[in-house]
C-alpha cells in the first residue's frame, strides 16, 4: 500500500473505495512494529484504533463522517486521553490514568480523527534531543545514531518514519519546532493561547502550546482550526475568532520579510545551514518580496531569560508531584520530608531535577529580584522589540536550529551545549509569537535542515499561506 502525504490523498481513496481506515491503521501499525528500534511510540492503542477505523469506514458509507475522517494522529505523552496512561515520559508518573482528554484530543476525535498510540518525549518536555524520557532516547529515522529533537522526538519521528499522518506535541521553547527541522517534516508552534491547554502536563504554564507535526502545510492548517478556539475549561484560551486556516487564502501576493543578521552571522550557526536559508531568502527576492536585514541586538537575551523563566514556573508547577497525592511513593519513608524528598529523587530524571533546583534558586527570597524580576523585565522588552519588527514586516525568518541533528550522547555531559540547541526557537516562545519550521534541504551527512518562520499573534492564516509560497519554491 503506498504511502500518504496528504489527508486529502488518504480522503481521495476513501472516495473511491481504493482505501479502508481499516486498512490504513492497520499500515501504520506496521510501520510502528517494523520500526520499533526508532522507539517513537511508548504505547500503541492497536485494538481500540482499529475498532474506531471500523467505525469510521461505516460513517463514510453512510456520509456522516467528520472533516478528519481518514487521518491517523499520535500523541504525545504530555497529554491527557480518558482512561489512558500518561505519564510526561517520567518514572513518577509510572502507571498514571488520566481521568479526562485534553480538549485539543477530544476536537480531533469530535471530527473522526483516529488516535493510534502514545508518543515518546523528554521528561516534562525538559529536552532538547528526547534522551531524557525514563523510556529510553528516540532515535532519527534519517540517521538512527543521531537525536530526533526535543522534547517532541518521538511525535516528530513518528510522522517522519510515517507511523501516522500527524502528531500533537507540546513546545514551550521550540519543542515542536527543533524536532521538525531535524526530522525535515513541518512542525508549528501557534499563538500562546491559541489552542486550549486543558488537558497538558505543565512545565512553564505561560510558556507552554500545543503543537502540530505534518507533512504538509495543508494537514497542519487543517488540524489547526479544529483545534483552535475558547475553551471554557481553560480561563487563559483565547476567545480570538478562529478563520479558515485550511483554506491557505491571502489577499496579498507579496510580503516584506526581516532576517536577523545576529542569527545569520553567529559563529554557532552550522554553515550548510546558513548556505540554505540565504539560498532560500535569495528565492524569494527573485519572487517578488521584499527581504531585508533588520538587527536584533537582544538575541543574546533571548535564551538566557527564558531558562530563568521557565525553570522558575517548573518549579512550582512540578511541586504537585510529591508522592502524596499520585504517582510515584518511596518505599524509603520516615516522615513527610522524606516522603517527598525521596520520592522526587527516585522519580525524577537528572535533567528535571536540575531545573527544578535552578527554578527553586532563582524564586528563593535572596535571589528573586536579581533574577525572576529581572527576566520578566527582559521579557517585557524582548516582546516590544520583536513587535517593533512585526509592525513594519510581515514575517521573521530566521534558523530553527544552529547545527542539523547531531549523535546520541554528544551534548548530554553539558548541559550548556543542549540548551543552545534552543538558540533561535525560544524567541517566538518568550513573546508568545506563532512560529512554523518548514524543511528546506539537507546537509552533506544527508540530515534535514529546517527554516522557522514567525508572525503577529493570531496571523497563523498569513503564516500557512506564505509557508506554502516558500515550500513551493523548492
Amino acid at each position: 500500500m503506498k504511502s500518504y502525504h496528504t489527508l486529502r490523498d488518504i480522503r481521495n481513496d476513501l472516495q473511491l473505495g481504493n482505501l479502508t481506515c481499516q486498512q490504513l491503521v492497520k499500515q501504520y501499525l506496521r510501520n510502528i512494529e517494523d520500526q520499533r528500534h526508532l522507539n517513537a511510540f511508548i504505547e500503541v492503542y492497536e485494538d481500540e484504533a482499529l475498532a474506531r477505523a471500523k467505525e469510521i469506514d461505516q460513517r463514510l458509507k453512510e456520509n456522516q463522517a467528520g472533516k478528519l475522517a481518514g487521518l491517523v494522529f499520535g500523541i504525545k505523552d504530555l497529554l491527557c486521553l480518558d482512561k489512558h496512561q500518561v505519564s510526561g515520559g517520567s518514572k513518577i508518573l509510572k502507571n498514571f490514568e488520566s481521568q479526562f482528554s485534553a480538549t485539543a484530543i477530544e476536537a480531533l476525535l469530535k471530527e473522526d480523527a483516529i488516535v493510534i498510540g502514545r508518543q515518546n518525549c523528554d521528561e516534562f518536555g525538559m529536552g532538547s534531543s528526547n534522551e531524557n524520557s525514563a523510556y529510553g532516547p528516540v532515535k532519527n529515522t534519517a540517521d538512527p545514531d543521531k537525536v530526533p529533537g526535543g522534547s517532541s522526538g518521538g511525535s516528530a519521528v513518528a510522522v517522519q518514519a510515517d507511523m501516522c499522518l500527524v502528531s500533537l506535541g507540546t513546545d514551550t521553547g521550540g519543542s515542536v519546532r527543533q524536532p521538525a527541522a531535524f526530522c525535515g517534516i513541518v512542525g508549528l508552534k501557534p499563538t500562546y493561547s491559541r489552542i486550549s491547554r486543558w488537558g497538558l502536563l505543565a512545565y512553564a504554564s505561560s510558556f507552554d502550546t500545543i503543537g502540530i507535526f505534518s507533512r504538509s502545510i495543508e494537514d497542519n492548517a487543517l488540524v489547526l482550526e479544529i483545534m483552535a478556539g475558547a475553551d471554557g475549561k481553560d480561563g487563559t484560551a483565547s476567545k480570538t475568532p478562529v478563520p479558515s486556516y485550511s483554506s491557505l487564502s491571502q489577499d496579498k501576493e507579496t510580503f516584506k520579510i526581516a532576517y536577523l543578521p545576529e542569527a545569520i552571522e553567529t559563529d554557532a550557526l552550522q554553515p550548510e545551514i546558513k548556505e540554505a536559508l540565504q539560498h532560500k531568502l535569495e528565492e524569494l527576492r527573485e519572487a517578488g518580496h521584499t527581504v531585508e536585514p533588520v538587527s536584533f541586538p537582544m538575541l543574546d537575551y533571548v535564551l538566557p531569560t527564558y531558562y530563568i523563566l521557565t525553570t522558575a514556573e517548573a518549579s512550582a508547577n512540578l511541586s504537585r508531584y510529591d508522592g502524596a497525592h499520585f504517582g510515584h511513593r518511596s518505599p524509603q519513608v520516615s516522615d513527610l520530608e522524606s516522603l517527598y524528598k525521596n520520592s522526587r529523587t527516585e522519580g525524577f530524571g537528572e535533567e528535571v531535577r536540575r531545573r527544578i533546583l535552578l527554578g527553586t534558586f532563582v524564586l528563593s527570597a535572596s535571589y528573586y529580584d536579581a533574577y525572576y524580576t529581572k527576566a520578566q523585565k527582559v521579557r517585557r522588552l524582548i516582546q516590544e522589540e520583536t513587535q517593533k519588527i512585526l509592525s513594519e514586516y510581515d514575517f521573521i525568518v530566521i534558523p530553527t536550529t544552529p547545527t542539523t541533528a547531531f549523535k546520541l550522547g554528544e551534548h548530554t555531559k553539558n548541559p550548556l551545549e543542549m540548551y543552545m540547541a534552543d538558540l533561535f526557537t525560544v524567541q517566538a516562545s518568550v513573546t508568545g509569537l506563532p512560529a512554523i519550521s518548514l524543511p528546506i534541504g539537507k546537509d552533506t551527512e544527508n540530515m534535514p535542515i529546517g527554516i522557522q518562520i514567525m508572525t503577529n499573534a493570531f496571523d497563523e492564516a498569513k503564516l500557512f499561506a506564505f509557508s506554502k509560497k516558500l515550500i513551493n519554491h523548492r
